[in-house]
């Protein structure tokens, strides 16, 4: 996996902030995406430059996994205004929280999975508050896609670890 695949699974999926769904096809009976949530999807990974953060592949296919399976509603969060809103915080915000991100990475001790938990969801917590209100609606959609990908990590990781750490992070923000 390229890094930049695993920064934008992470920090849009990860949700470290609103719009992090945005990272994933929606299913095939899904209106297309407002031009903003377009052009989130392909520049936002551009607005946060990590070095060392890492996601893990598992982690990358759970995510996917949760946001292919997003109902009609939770589809509805990805409104033009949320999208732009998002867009202007990623540019403004973005190196930031790359750096938190790889600060984090870095002090976390044990396996990736923990190092990876560790770090996404501090930088979470620390900038969730900041985000526009306009993509509150966004976070939520991001939240229900966390919650379950880590539930079914937690119960799936071989790596006790590993199960600890998904398990430690599963409620969220």
């Amino acid at each position: 996996m390229t890094r930049s695949r695993t920064v934008r699974s992470a920090l849009l999926t990860a949700a470290l902030v609103s719009a992090s769904a945005l990272t994933f096809p929606a299913p095939a009976q899904a209106a297309p995406l407002p031009p903003a949530c377009q052009e989130a999807l392909l520049k936002t990974l551009d607005k946060f430059p990590v070095v060392d953060f890492t996601v893990p592949d598992k982690v990358q296919s759970a995510f996917l996994n949760e946001a292919g399976a997003l109902s009609e509603a939770d589809q509805q969060a990805f409104t033009e205004t949320a999208c732009a809103a998002w867009n202007t915080w990623a540019t403004n915000n973005g190196q930031a929280v790359a750096t938190d991100l790889d600060t984090r990475y870095r002090n976390a001790a044990g396996p990736v999975c923990n190092k990876f938990a560790k770090s996404s969801i501090g930088t979470i917590k620390k900038y969730a508050p900041n985000i526009p209100a306009q993509t509150r609606e966004l976070e939520q959609v991001a939240k229900k896609v966390w919650q379950n990908a880590m539930q079914k990590l937690a119960v799936e990781a071989t790596n006790a670890d590993c199960r600890k750490a998904y398990d430690s992070v599963r409620t969220g923000w």
